[in-house]
């Protein structure tokens, strides 16, 4: 984890009410304890409960690489319920991501069932109903030579909209459309991703949680979280001619 991450680090809180809390999750953060990343220290989930100074409970996840938006519960009953809304699709949440290409339209929808486990073989489990909509932001064409059939790489902004909650939804289907998120480790290009990273001047998970909205589940008010893009995701406008709409995921 970076340096900056010193003990006395506090998390960007959106939101707090007696409820639930809606933080601004740093990239590189992990959101709880686990076995796949066992090395790390520190965790959104304890950093909360010690700035807080009480119990919270994760209702769900954003993966180590990505920013933006994420929400806790402070009782187990709200836990429950909120968890319940994520996972019937009645939550409302915009991603931003940078990806591989130009996608040949301007929007679409990627309608593609997902194994419950990424990091099993497909064959032979369950499929997930998945769906996930995208629209074009802006897109770019740089001086990167990633194919050696052609002199310069293409790269375009998505937003995008996940119906469903599945592990790794975004990533999974944009590998499947064959426009990988630039930093997948997983699910994207090694090469790819080190040849931006370079060129870039800093490696990431190009995936941010920008928005989050939703009905409180005791007081029925609605609620919209958003979480601003760092200031990496300012810099993409000097590498290129981004062409026409960076400006809207700002």
């Amino acid at each position: 984890m970076p340096p900056c991450w010193g003990k006395r680090r506090l998390l960007p809180i959106l939101y707090l009410d007696a409820h639930l809390v809606a933080i601004d999750k740093p990239a590189g953060l992990l959101v709880h304890r686990t076995a796949l990343d066992a090395h790390e220290q520190r965790f959104a989930l304890q950093m909360l409960r010690d700035q807080l100074e009480r119990t919270v409970w994760p209702v769900h996840r954003l993966d180590k690489g990505t920013s933006g938006v994420l929400l806790f519960a402070l009782s187990a009953d709200m836990a429950q319920m909120l968890s319940l809304m994520f996972e019937q699709g009645q939550m409302d949440k915009r991603y931003q991501a940078l990806v591989r290409g130009w996608p040949s339209a301007v929007a679409g929808r990627i309608d593609h069932p997902l194994a419950r486990d990424p990091e099993l073989p497909s064959q032979g489990q369950v499929l997930l109903e998945a769906r996930t909509d995208w629209r074009l932001l802006a897109r770019a064409e740089w001086p990167l030579v990633t194919d050696a059939r052609f002199a310069s790489s293409r790269y375009a902004l998505l937003e995008l909209a996940p119906y469903n909650g599945r592990r790794h939804q975004i990533r999974r289907h944009l590998k499947h459309i064959a426009h990988p998120i630039i930093g997948d480790a997983t699910h994207g290009k090694g090469p790819l991703n080190r040849t931006v990273a370079q060129f870039l001047g800093l490696q990431r998970l190009w995936l941010h949680a920008r928005e989050l909205s939703l009905v409180h589940p005791l007081t029925r008010e609605k609620l919209h979280f958003s979480a601003a893009p760092g200031t990496e995701w300012t810099a993409l406008q000097a590498h290129g001619a981004w062409q026409p709409l960076l400006q809207s995921a700002q």
